[in-house]
């Protein structure tokens, strides 16, 4: 009876381990766009992707901010799924809007297509990972891309603050692996948390970059010890 009884307080004791990640707000997701449909004039990438876009002067001073929008599928503007490019059938390329006229007056736009989460309390002490490949697409002249993480504090006018980027602009012909990760800190619960992509094009110049296998996943459990060695001592 002992034994079945410690055996019990094991495993009681391993599901504590496991429950807290339940809780996180912070919800794990991938993606490798197979499921995402072919565009095609009005539709949409779907899986709650969205898109948002800052205009710069040629000095980038301001001019204005549009979205945040459901994810465009159609090819003129923001992404759109491609094929062929990519060991599964179908991967995202993503670049400016071309769709806006401004890129003929001298503009600057910042282009995004982003997932975004809320961070709860429960999250904090975490650290999650955001992985994914990347492949030069079409992208010149001037125009920059890159992936990031974010947080927005829409307690205080939706200022970012973090901004975790990596440089994509002379990304490899070939499908290369990076990952970002972040901190949860006790300053972020009821923050929005994006990740995505981002690209600065103007003058209509080319802009594009292949992404898949996107993965964004809890890298920190927990920081207590779950081991076996913990367990062993708890049950001496």
């Amino acid at each position: 009876m002992k034994k079945q009884l410690t055996k019990l307080s094991l495993i009681l004791v391993a599901i504590a381990c496991i429950i807290p990640m339940a809780a996180f707000a912070l919800t794990p997701y991938s993606t490798d766009f197979e499921s995402n449909p072919l565009p095609g004039e009005g539709v949409m990438l779907g899986d709650n992707w969205l898109v948002y876009a800052n205009v710069f002067g040629s000095d980038m001073s301001w001019w204005y901010g549009y979205g945040a929008f459901p994810a465009p599928n159609d090819g003129a503007a923001f992404c759109a799924i491609a094929t062929g490019e990519s060991m599964s059938p179908q991967a995202l390329s993503v670049y400016s809007d071309y769709n806006n006229a401004d890129h003929g007056n001298g503009a600057i736009l910042e282009c995004n297509v982003f997932q975004e989460q809320i961070v709860d309390a429960a999250d904090v002490g975490t650290t999650w990972t955001y992985q994914l490949e990347t492949k030069l697409g079409n992208i010149a002249g001037n125009s920059t891309a890159g992936a990031f993480i974010k947080t927005l504090d829409p307690g205080a006018g939706w200022a970012m603050t973090n901004f975790i980027d990596v440089d994509l602009t002379n990304t490899s012909g070939s499908w290369t692996t990076y990952e970002l990760q972040i901190l949860i800190d006790a300053t972020l619960p009821g923050q929005i948390l994006q990740f995505g992509f981002y690209s600065y094009a103007g003058g209509y110049e080319p802009s594009g970059i292949f992404y898949d296998n996107i993965e964004f996943n809890l890298s920190t459990v927990s920081n207590e010890d779950c081991s076996m060695g913990e367990l062993k001592m708890l049950f001496r």
